[in-house]
């Protein structure tokens, strides 16, 4: 394929407002396969650019010669750049792109079928092959069935006084996840209770066991993440009773889509999240890069 003549055009910029100008409309017309598009984008609106890292974010969007976008990206280092699905044409004119933007692509996550076509094709352009990093799997919640016996205790949303055990847990998870990268636990507590995003099961005694988060609410779906219990009392119930009390909440608020994704690897959890009403949408791949200037 000719790179000065592609049937579309992939145009890049730092600014989240020119973006979703362009890919506003496309993002919601698949909410639940752009929920990361989505749910990140609305995260920088509300916190600025450094909602995710202290480099600034970049972003992409594919549109065909009337103008119409049917594709999308962002990158927040140092996180994987993100792409929407793409065809194997698209895919093509992405990595010659950004070659020619000499931006930096240390890992890339997307679709399986997209990520495998997009390392593939890195790999013959560069010759910088691709190493998997995670594979996920993503959930709709279709009918929401609470765990049965479920545990002792209650549901509540989490508030300022919980402030320090966020902080902790949500460490806990990054490290449990693999997914330390320097970003500031109390950060994302602050924000998560700015909008009561975090749902803690508590035992009869009053002592909280279990958290699920849940992003803000973007083009009508809300993502259930992270969920976590500590090691010591896993086994017990929690996680399923609180992502249950996550997802009813999201419900009560008007959500249309309540997702979450879980590692492939982890067959406890996504065997919890098919038996509490969540089912498969689509898979997930991150691919890690080898470092390469451009």
């Amino acid at each position: 394929m000719d790179p000065e003549t592609p049937p579309v055009a992939w145009h890049f910029t730092p600014d989240l407002d020119e973006f979703l100008t362009h890919a506003h409309d496309f993002l919601r017309s698949r909410p639940a396969l752009h929920t990361v598009q989505l749910t990140v984008t609305e995260q920088l609106r509300r916190r600025g650019p450094r909602a995710y890292g202290d480099q600034p974010p970049f972003f992409g969007f594919l549109a065909q010669s009337d103008g119409e976008v049917v594709a999308a990206l962002f990158h927040t280092p140092p996180y994987a750049l993100n792409s929407t699905r793409l065809t194997a044409a698209e895919t093509e004119v992405l990595v010659d792109r950004l070659l020619a933007h000499g931006r930096p692509v240390p890992a890339f996550s997307a679709e399986r079928a997209t990520a495998e076509a997009f390392v593939a094709e890195w790999e013959r352009r560069t010759g910088v092959p691709g190493k998997l990093h995670e594979q996920q799997r993503l959930y709709r919640l279709a009918e929401l069935t609470p765990p049965s016996p479920a545990p002792e205790g209650r549901a509540r949303v989490a508030d300022a006084s919980d402030r320090d055990l966020l902080i902790r847990w949500y460490e806990g998870f990054a490290t449990d996840a693999g997914t330390r990268d320097g970003r500031d636990g109390g950060d994302w507590a602050d924000f998560r209770l700015s909008y009561g995003g975090v749902t803690l099961w508590e035992t009869p005694d009053g002592t909280p066991v279990s958290m699920a988060g849940a992003t803000l609410a973007a083009g009508g779906q809300v993502r259930v993440a992270p969920v976590y219990t500590p090691r010591e009392l896993r086994g017990r119930g929690y996680a399923g009773a609180v992502t249950t009390e996550a997802g009813r909440a999201a419900l009560a608020a008007g959500a249309a889509e309540v997702l979450l994704f879980t590692d492939l690897a982890n067959p406890t959890s996504n065997a919890l999240y098919q038996r509490i009403g969540y089912r498969p949408v689509a898979d997930w791949a991150v691919y890690d890069l080898a470092a390469k200037t451009l």
